[in-house]
Order: structure tokens, then C-alpha cells, then sequence
């Protein structure tokens, strides 16, 4: 039994991102739905689902299902490496989860985290790809357009929702 996310899973956290935020757009009767409330709406729950609970699920694969995980992607299980991979799959995932509470710089702050740390390995893989001729599903399969693709979408989301209609953003905090 696979306990690591087959192919076709990969995007399940992204369709139930999309189908919150389509339900939440459709009951919310408090703010008129803007393109900006839109797309603050849509990063809302990528940010808390695809990111925050997408990446607490790769934490428990590459703690609990270990051997499983480390297969998947072609590495040999028992890599230590594995280990620093889940515990920053729960970082990650943690700083999405908290984006529900915590608005305006946090959101800025996640996002680009998790663009570099996901289009880095992106590049990893590929780079896999061609050195090593690593072909594993987790590596060479669905997880790639993940890697480009949501922080793409992430990014555009945040730009796009911090700047249309003249949106005043929130002021940058100095720490004394």
C-alpha cells in the first residue's frame, strides 16, 4: 500500500483550495466581490491549504512513511537528509496555516519563502532529472508543475491583490 502521495493526490490540497475559496466567495455577504476580494480570497486558502495543510501531509509522509516517501522520490531510504526535508515541509506548512490569523507582511513574508524554498526545488529535481536519471514519480512526475506552478500563482495573487484599486498596505513594522 502506497502511503506517500501518488501522482494524481498532488493536487488534491490545490482543488480543495480552489473549491474553500469558491465556497467562501459564494457566502460571503459581507464585503462585495471585488477582483481583489477575489484574489485575497484565493490566496487565503492556498496559502492554508495548499501550502499550510499540503505541507503538514509531506511532513507526516516523510516522517511516519519514511521509507515509502524516500522511494517515491528515488532517494535510498534511511537518508538522513530526509529528515531535514520533512522538518521543513512543517515549517512551511505552519507559516500557511497561520496565514488565516496573520494578514498584510505575514502573507509577503510566506510567500516568498515558499517560492524560493519550492522553485529551489524544483531546479533539484530537475537537476535530478538530468544527472541523475531519476524518474521516481515524487520526482520527476506531478510534483514539478507544483514546484513552478504555485509559486507563480502565489506571487501573481499577492501582487495582484496588494495593488489593485489602490489598496493601502499595511506599514512596514519596525522591531526595537
Amino acid at each position: 500500500m502506497q502511503h506517500v502521495v501518488p501522482e494524481a493526490q498532488v493536487y488534491l490540497f490545490l482543488i480543495a483550495a480552489l473549491i474553500v475559496a469558491a465556497v467562501h466567495l459564494s457566502r460571503d455577504r459581507r464585503q462585495p466581490r471585488t477582483r481583489r476580494r477575489v484574489a485575497e480570497v484565493l490566496l487565503l486558502w492556498l496559502l492554508v491549504i495548499q501550502v499550510g495543510m499540503g505541507l503538514i501531509f509531506a511532513f507526516i509522509s516523510h516522517t511516519v512513511f519514511a521509507k515509502q516517501a524516500a522511494e517515491s522520490i528515488g532517494w535510498p531510504a534511511g537518508n538522513p537528509f530526509q529528515t531535514e526535508v520533512a522538518i521543513a515541509n512543517l515549517a512551511f506548512g505552519t507559516l500557511g496555516i497561520l496565514c488565516y490569523w496573520f494578514r498584510g507582511q505575514f502573507w509577503i513574508a510566506t510567500v516568498i519563502g515558499i517560492t524560493v524554498w519550492l522553485v529551489g526545488d524544483g531546479i533539484g529535481h530537475i537537476y535530478q532529472i538530468i544527472v541523475a536519471h531519476d524518474y521516481a514519480p515524487n520526482n520527476a512526475g506531478a510534483v514539478l508543475p507544483i514546484c513552478f506552478g504555485i509559486p507563480l500563482i502565489l506571487v501573481s495573487l499577492l501582487i495582484y491583490q496588494r495593488h489593485a484599486g489602490g489598496v493601502e498596505r499595511e506599514p512596514a513594522r519596525v522591531l526595537r
